[in-house]
């Protein structure tokens, strides 16, 4: 979870992803930044976001991203 929310920090340093539940829904996320997101994930945890799975939910806060990695890898 730690590297994540360095990734995430790296976008928003003002942002405190431990409690925000919101990210998309309050418009901090933007598309280019959950693009940004999608690719720094994948070289860092080595798992691949397809499109299908870019919804809300799956990026409103950093606990619900982590969770969808940890499914990720463990789908592999």
């Amino acid at each position: 979870m730690e590297e994540l929310l360095d990734i995430l920090k790296e976008l928003h340093p003002e942002v405190d992803f431990e409690t925000e539940e919101h990210l998309v829904d309050n418009a901090i996320l933007d598309s280019f930044d959950i693009v940004s997101l999608i690719a720094s994930i994948h070289e860092e945890f080595d798992v691949t976001i397809d499109a299908g799975r870019i919804l809300p939910e799956n990026f409103n806060s950093a606990k619900a991203l982590y969770a969808l990695i940890r499914k990720l890898e463990n789908e592999d």
